[in-house]
């Protein structure tokens, strides 16, 4: 321990160097620096991609009929107002890439792995600040690079954010298919770079840096969490790498990884031997990880708003860790429940049926512990723990329908439905969203020194909430009426004119929960400036990170590091004058230390 403290004390005497406007605000090797660099491009992606789903929701409620805005902003692209159908494939594409990877996992992991790890463990920052810079310059070349490919002559990529052959691997199946699809495939290479990079820094910072006394089980639920998906990442990422590698070499120069006895307009290709399937199981490889990879971050910070706002311990801190191990190791192993339609022997199918519900088990622990957490507690309703209770409902309600859609038999049924699109807005979508807001309000004054405004919290957490059922409760029952997904009209099928209503009342819980963010926009960005200066521990907390001064400093903590004498969940323990104790402040004489 005490050469590692001496690591620090070094560290130390390294940061009392002038620091100008590009090292400290734009190259900075500071991690509470860097994340906010991640949150606030987060943000900007968040605002392209929530605008690409209000535009084609509008299209699906009033297709064909022209409107304003599509000419004014798609261009050529909407000929009199109408929207192309190429372009609405394109949107949906890019929407969906935007939000999974760009906005919640930079948003999640990106930005409070980057706030909490070294302030949490009782670190000066991270194992390598300049591997982290690189990290966060990687993510923003690769948003700048997918942001470019909507300008493309041909249009932006237009194979689905899964990017399935033969459209994503044959350069002239579409307009979408072309250069935009190439600057896909790039953006997300070096995405892919950034994530992984980052996931390395976090691992050996958790493992090599933390604090006197900080023992794994007294760690915050909150880095266990950052710890695990950070371990995921690494054994899931190089396989999404590979099949981009592959695609790229398909459609640049003649392979035939992915492709097989293809026909265009009548002519035969020369590509044999490949198979499309192939790249199925390398990008769910990594796409099903990845879901958890956006909600064990989420998960960890919800554990933690929940405690310090209940003003009770955790419940059932062990058996918490259990389950994030448990998702870990089975997230890697439940891919093929996405190819239940793909021609994928059924054997194998039944496998995957049987790993996929058993991922239900340690997800229903984490649900339970968490209602337990709230049972009998002295509930602080701000907008932070609303949306950690708004978020233990979505993914609880969208947890139910996936025991469907994990049944092999079932699935058939409602696979490429609305059905799917509902289930995975609400469990992975909208309750990482969730997670991240509630992150967003607990630890704002830590990063801004400042407060946000609690009444439009208030209000921006109610608009969603119900605005986000609004819209993908209905999807679930245009879903098992067969309605599929991807379809820019549904006009030519009389079969669902009925359906045509439901789609127009989604359309406008759509528009005003997308309106309504600019509510949390505009806090968000006027606070930075104008909220109320906030206290050292505005909601009275046990982790660490409370203890560090309110301005920041590079390093952290002026003078010592503190020591950690118990773990982080001491709230209203008995026999203390306040209803919490931080981690460095020593056991009394004959006081147990609590370890549920």
């Amino acid at each position: 321990m005490s050469a590692h403290e001496d690591t620090h004390a070094h560290d130390d005497h390294g940061h009392h160097h002038k620091e100008t406007f590009v090292t400290k605000y734009i190259f900075s090797q500071d991690h509470k620096m860097i994340a906010k660099q991640y949150l606030i491009t987060g943000t900007i992606m968040g605002v392209i991609g929530v605008f690409m789903s209000m535009m084609f929701r509008m299209q699906l409620a009033w297709p064909e009929q022209p409107n304003v805005l599509f000419e004014a902003i798609l261009g050529k692209w909407a000929p009199n107002g109408v929207m192309d159908a190429d372009i609405y494939l394109a949107l949906v594409t890019i929407h969906g890439t935007i939000m999974v990877f760009f906005v919640l996992t930079a948003g999640l992991s990106g930005t409070f792995s980057n706030l909490l790890i070294p302030l949490q463990i009782g670190a000066r920052d991270m194992a390598s600040g300049f591997l982290n810079m690189i990290s966060y310059w990687l993510f923003f070349l690769s948003s700048v690079i997918m942001v470019i490919s909507l300008f493309v002559e041909a249009g932006p990529a237009a194979a689905g954010w899964t990017i399935y052959p033969p459209l994503s691997a044959l350069p002239m199946a579409q307009g979408g298919s072309g250069l935009g699809m190439t600057l896909w495939l790039v953006s997300m290479a070096i995405f892919i770079a950034s994530s992984l990079m980052g996931s390395l820094n976090y691992i050996v910072t958790v493992i090599n840096l933390r604090t006197k006394g900080m023992s794994m089980t007294r760690l915050p639920l909150t880095i266990w969490t950052f710890f695990i998906t950070a371990v995921i990442g690494v054994i899931s990422f190089p396989v999404l790498l590979s099949a981009a590698l592959l695609l790229i070499m398909d459609r640049s120069f003649g392979t035939s990884f992915f492709l097989s006895d293809i026909f265009i307009q009548g002519e035969v290709l020369h590509y044999q031997g490949g198979s499309p399937v192939l790249f199925e199981h390398l990008f769910w490889f990594l796409g099903h990880p990845e879901v958890y990879i956006v909600i064990l971050p989420a998960m960890g910070l919800v554990s933690e708003i929940m405690a310090s706002n209940s003003r009770k311990p955790i419940f059932g801190y062990r058996a918490m860790i259990a389950s994030v191990l448990a998702i870990a190791f089975l997230s890697t192993i439940v891919w093929g429940h996405h190819m239940f339609v793909s021609g994928m022997n059924p054997f194998l199918g039944s496998v995957f049926t049987f790993t996929t519900l058993l991922i239900a088990i340690p997800s229903a622990v984490k649900a339970f512990n968490w209602i337990t957490t709230l049972w009998k507690g002295n509930l602080q309703m701000n907008p932070a723990m609303l949306f950690s209770i708004g978020f233990v409902s979505t993914f609880i309600t969208g947890g139910l329908t996936g025991i469907i859609l994990g049944d092999s038999a079932l699935d058939i049924n409602v696979h490429d439905t609305y059905f799917v699109v509902a289930h995975f807005h609400l469990v992975m979508g909208i309750s990482a969203l969730y997670g991240m807001f509630a992150g967003i309000y607990h630890w704002y004054p830590k990063m801004f020194g400042r407060m946000l405004n609690k009444n439009l919290g208030y209000i921006h957490f109610w608009v969603t909430a119900v605005c986000a059922y609004g819209v993908f409760f209905p999807m679930h029952f245009i879903g098992m009426a067969g309605l599929p997904r991807r379809y820019y009209t549904n006009t030519n099928f009389p079969l669902f004119d009925d359906l045509a209503n439901v789609n127009v009342i989604i359309t406008i819980f759509a528009l005003i929960g997308g309106i309504v963010q600019i509510v949390y926009l505009y806090n968000f960005f006027s606070s930075i400036f104008y909220g109320k200066k906030a206290v050292q521990n505005p909601w009275k907390s046990n982790t660490l990170e409370w203890t560090t001064p309110v301005e920041h400093l590079h390093g952290n903590w002026p003078g010592e590091i503190p020591h950690v004498y118990r773990w982080s969940y001491d709230y209203s323990k008995p026999g203390h004058d306040e209803d919490f104790v931080p981690q460095n402040v020593p056991l009394m004489e004959g006081e147990e230390e609590l370890q549920h």
